[in-house]
């Protein structure tokens, strides 16, 4: 199973509005098979769950105090200074005769709503990050290794069906 089942993704972050045709470089082959979606982390909330959708992760609300960026109302996508679009590649494979295309298609239908919230939860808690040093971004990083791996030794399980 391990060779017939994979999920790989690719991020590309460029300063533009969402404007480059092909950020991945993909071949033809490729961009043929390519689906393109348009995620507005402000105001298209199509993707989410009711719960997903908080005040506090509302990037139409938000106004950044440290660097007065936001709120992402009207047409922000064509107004707002600076901008940056993440490109996403999403590769799904999945080889199990009879469930290929069930599975490969849901794994592609989770991602819309994966990618909307994070990137709104990431604009909305910009004033938790902006202004953070590479060393100020490790030592969180290790601290939540550490308290990860403590609660994998000893915490309960989760996730899983009795």
């Amino acid at each position: 199973m391990r060779d017939d089942f994979f999920i790989h993704i690719e991020t590309i972050h460029l300063p533009d509005r969402g404007t480059t045709q092909n950020a991945h470089n993909l071949s033809a082959e490729d961009l043929a098979k390519r689906e393109v979606i348009d995620l507005d982390i402000a105001s298209d909330t199509s993707y989410l769950t009711t719960n997903d959708i908080k005040p506090e992760t509302t990037p139409s609300r938000f106004k950044s105090l440290k660097t007065g960026r936001g709120p992402l109302v009207g047409n922000w996508k064509e107004t707002m200074e600076p901008v940056m679009c993440a490109y996403k590649l999403v590769k799904v494979h999945f080889k199990w005769f009879g469930l290929t295309k069930i599975v490969e298609n849901y794994a592609h239908r989770q991602y819309p709503r994966l990618f909307t919230k994070f990137h709104r939860e990431v604009f909305c808690w910009m004033d938790n990050w902006y202004g953070l040093t590479m060393a100020d971004i490790r030592e969180i990083e290790d601290k939540a290794q550490k308290e990860l791996e403590e609660a994998r030794i000893n915490g309960p399980v989760r996730g899983m069906m009795p």
